[in-house]
């Protein structure tokens, strides 16, 4: 038996069995993760020696600035300045609008930065520092952020998916593993645009296969460390309550599952939220610069359903923010409520993962202030699910890429944007990495390849098509309805399988009860 697999696995004269993935998995596990992890770290430090938002672009110049600027104010200032507007924190300027914990991240990373370059973080004189050793440093800041906190959460969901009932070869694994790891929309914002989103989807994923694991405190108070990093991690809320609630619901003593997790959840926003607990007063400071309503419903060109319609609507002229806002709160609850409560009723692995991603594009969909870096959010469940649904992962990265173009395109990031681009095809196409339906010729089929094609157009006229003075954004709308509609496919095709997998649950008791 041993003889025959060893001839089996070599490759032939042929070379249908002679490529890179072939050579990675001939190897053993640890060495194969090992040459993946490598191969992303020298990806982002590839993409990281590009130009990043606001370079060069004075006065406020870009979120690099902003993050540099946090590293300023939270070294120079007592934490309970890091948020209050005064002569010494000028809030319009780029003043703190997220969690404490990332506040607290901004303070570590400050002191990395005062240790080798202390010019780079001193209060005032610090602004629009550009210095190559100040940005080779902050560079760093964002690359050592992954490695610690993004890719051994991803080596942890691996290790948990393919614990459990899920069967999944050698391949498979590691050509997972390579997708979550070498997403191209993740890498282009971390360590091209420059932000640290990798720490709150770190926390998230490590949240996610704590839960997978039946770790469930762990996993809440995980998750509610993301949620104190980024506050969009809310994206994902209403798929973790479901899916925990219903299994408490399940349990022995329902009452006290709820309430272990409730104490957990509680007691780690108390530990974050300390400093700030002094008066009344100070919690609602911060929380006021989380919620920025000032800025409107949406800022440049995101391809939610507020501003892909703005171009029939005009939202923010026709309606105050306040309607806006209950609006898009009504909006945002009535869609992912239904995701939620199928989650309640059938608490699977298989829904949480679903119930991920239709909860996260229901935010990206309707919430308030979503940015063009929110799609992340949604793609992070996408990629969980990349070996049961490949061809919906491939679908929303490609047209996640897509509607991060002209903010791309305005950072100069355009050949790393090829390059991640091409990349993602090649690993998503690697042989033998996965069990893929072929494709068959079909009107979808079709359809879907004269999408691309007009994706592709678009990135050419965009690029070298000078649009109307009167209407100057118009390529920037056009790439949005597109993308808006791709992802509203995803939507409606998630809430079917999570549908599907209630009464496929209900089934099964019914199965289980005549028996």
């Amino acid at each position: 038996m041993e003889k025959k697999t060893k001839r089996a696995t070599k490759p032939t004269r042929d070379g249908s069995e002679f490529n890179i993935w072939s050579f990675l998995t001939q190897r053993g596990t640890t060495s194969s993760f090992i040459c993946i992890t490598l191969f992303a770290i020298l990806v982002r430090i590839a993409v990281s020696v590009h130009p990043y938002s606001g370079a060069g672009t004075p006065p406020k110049y870009g979120d690099y600035e902003a993050q540099r600027h946090w590293m300023e104010i939270t070294l120079n200032l007592p934490v309970k300045e890091w948020y209050r507007n005064s002569t010494v924190n000028d809030l319009k300027y780029w003043g703190l609008d997220y969690p404490p914990l990332t506040a607290y991240q901004s303070y570590i990373h400050g002191l990395f930065l005062r240790y080798f370059d202390p010019q780079s973080v001193e209060l005032y004189t610090s602004h629009g520092y550009e210095s190559y050793i100040g940005k080779l440093l902050m560079r760093w800041t964002v690359l050592l952020s992954d490695v610690l906190i993004f890719f051994p959460a991803v080596i942890y969901f691996i290790i948990v998916y393919y614990s459990g009932s899920h069967e999944g070869s050698k391949s498979g694994r590691l050509w997972h593993f390579a997708m979550i790891l070498l997403n191209p929309c993740l890498i282009l914002i971390d360590h091209g645009h420059f932000q640290y989103n990798c720490i709150s989807l770190g926390l998230t994923v490590a949240a996610v296969s704590a839960i997978l694991s039946d770790s469930d405190i762990v996993g809440s108070i995980l998750f509610t460390l993301a949620l104190n990093h980024k506050q969009m991690s809310a994206y994902f809320a209403p798929a973790f309550f479901g899916y925990l609630f219903g299994k408490c619901l399940r349990r022995h003593n329902p009452f006290l599952e709820v309430l272990k997790l409730g104490l957990a959840v509680l007691g780690t926003f108390t530990v974050l939220w300390w400093p700030y607990l002094y008066s009344l007063e100070a919690p609602f400071e911060v929380l006021s610069r989380l919620a920025p309503f000032e800025r409107g419903i949406y800022e440049d060109y995101v391809a939610n359903f507020w501003c892909t319609t703005s171009v029939i609507v005009k939202w923010k002229r026709r309606f105050s923010t306040q309607t806006l806002r209950i609006l898009s709160l009504v909006s945002t609850v009535s869609t992912c409520l239904p995701s939620m409560l199928l989650l309640i009723l059938a608490p699977s692995r298989r829904n949480f993962l679903f119930g991920l991603l239709s909860s996260a594009l229901s935010f990206y969909f309707f919430s308030f202030q979503v940015h063009e870096k929110s799609i992340l959010l949604p793609l992070l469940p996408a990629s969980f699910l990349a070996i049961d649904e490949p061809l919906i992962f491939r679908w929303l990265t490609y047209f996640a890429l897509l509607s991060m173009f002209p903010l791309l395109r305005r950072d100069e990031l355009i050949i790393p944007y090829i390059a991640l681009n091409g990349l993602f095809v090649l690993l998503y196409n690697a042989p033998g990495q996965r069990e893929d339906t072929k494709e068959t010729r079909s009107p979808s089929t079709t359809l879907k390849y004269f999408v691309i094609a007009c994706s592709l157009l678009l990135h050419i006229v965009y690029l070298m098509v000078t649009p109307p003075r009167r209407y100057p954004f118009l390529f920037e709308a056009v790439m949005m309805l597109l993308c808006f509609s791709q992802f509203f496919f995803i939507f409606m095709y998630t809430n079917m399988k999570q549908w599907k997998l209630f009464k496929l649950s209900g089934q099964t008791v019914g199965e289980k009860k005549n028996v």
